[in-house]
């Protein structure tokens, strides 16, 4: 599947117009239903597919944030055999009281990997708890982009979207 194709389909199976609040606060009249293509496998894989080049060279984990950036962080490390980490928007309160579950990552090169990213605010926070944790973290990657530049510049991290969503409309026929 072509990176035009993937964002059509994307778009097909994904884009919303209605009344949204976002993660972010601000109010949208469309919206990305990220588990509408996160459940597809063919989807997600190509997402995988596509995404695997953008990952920066030395990464040893790729930290998926709950809750959609998971699935995408899973066939990410499907595809390229470099381990998942499952990152909580808060600690759990029981068990191990971690913020993040899988393998030991202090230490190590992480890359955040989110589904969908407006101001970034979950991203910041998270990437926050995983550096106190120990983590190196540098960079981000995401499956789209809807707000402009990059809205982690100032906590030094990189964001590399697939797609951005003037691109996945332009895909579905919405220049």
């Amino acid at each position: 599947m072509t990176r035009q194709e993937l964002a059509r389909k994307i778009y097909e199976v994904a884009y919303l117009r209605g009344e949204f609040k976002l993660r972010s606060g601000q109010t949208s009249n469309e919206y990305f239903d990220k588990y509408r293509f996160e459940s597809q496998p063919e989807i997600l894989r190509q997402i995988a597919k596509q995404l695997a080049p953008l990952i920066p060279a030395g990464t040893e984990v790729l930290a998926g944030l709950e809750m959609g950036g998971i699935p995408i962080a899973t066939a990410l490390s499907l595809e390229t055999g470099i381990p998942a980490l499952f990152v909580r928007k808060k600690a759990k309160e029981y068990g191990t009281l971690q913020v993040a579950e899988g393998l030991d990552f202090k230490g190590k090169k992480c890359c955040v990997i989110e589904d969908v990213v407006t101001t970034g605010g979950q991203v910041l926070l998270s990437t926050e708890d995983l550096r106190k944790a120990g983590a190196i973290i540098g960079h981000v990657l995401c499956v789209i982009h809807r707000g402009e530049g990059n809205p982690m510049a100032t906590a030094q991290l990189e964001l590399k979207p697939l797609f951005t969503m003037a691109e996945l409309k332009t895909a579905g026929g919405q220049a």
